[in-house]
This record gives C-alpha cells, structure tokens and sequence, in this order.
C-alpha cells in the first residue's frame, strides 16, 4: 500500500519559518511528481509548489520567494521549506505523489496543521 507520511507542522510566529517532510512509501519515488497543496479553513484547496522526476520546480505566486520545494530521491523524501511565514499561510498542508502516467495514480499524505500568528 502507498504511503505518504508527513512531518513537521506545528505553531509559528509571524516572520518565522518551518520545515514540512514528506516520506514515501509503495513507490517507485523516483517515477512520481512531488506537491505540496494547503487548504484553509473555508477556501479550496491550492497548490504551493511542485517537483518534477528531474526537480523542476513550480510555486504559487502567494509563497514564491519564501517557500522552497524539494527532494531526495535516495531517501523517498520531499521537503518544503517555509521562511518568512504569515497568518495567511495558516492551513492543511498535504503531500501529493502523482506518477508520470497522470492523476489516475495519485496520493496524499493526511496533512499537517501550519499555524502562523501574529
């Protein structure tokens, strides 16, 4: 069974910063696209960022310059790191595998509270 366990969500002041982790189970890690999605309370769910196989990346305009995806394929991990926090990034963060054949073969971890105050 895939298995996508995150880590590092927590309580963060305004300004402050956060490493969210991302392990991977059940997959070839190598063959799948990384993402990290956020979902407030009350709105849709939305990207923040992804990375490709070859660790191509692509951000939200709301998180570019603070955020930085990444991974490590020898690891099965995928990481956002998050600097310079604010109340408005408060939200679920998921991790998001999605395999080169598309979203029929897609999963997510269950999602890590990030809560920025001021």
């Amino acid at each position: 069974q895939v298995q996508l366990v995150e880590s590092g969500g927590g309580l963060v002041q305004f300004g402050g910063s956060l490493r969210l982790s991302c392990e991977a189970s059940g997959i070839i890690f190598s063959t799948y696209h990384m993402g990290w999605y956020r979902q407030a309370p009350g709105k849709e769910r939305e990207l923040v960022a992804l990375i490709g196989r070859f660790s191509s990346t692509t951000y939200a305009d709301s998180v570019e310059g603070r955020f930085t995806i990444s991974r490590d394929n020898a690891k099965n991990m995928t990481y956002l790191q998050m600097n310079s926090l604010k109340p408005v990034d408060t939200a679920v963060y998921y991790c998001n595998a999605e395999s080169a054949l598309g979203p029929l073969l897609s999963y997510w971890g269950q999602g890590t509270q990030v809560t920025v105050f001021s």
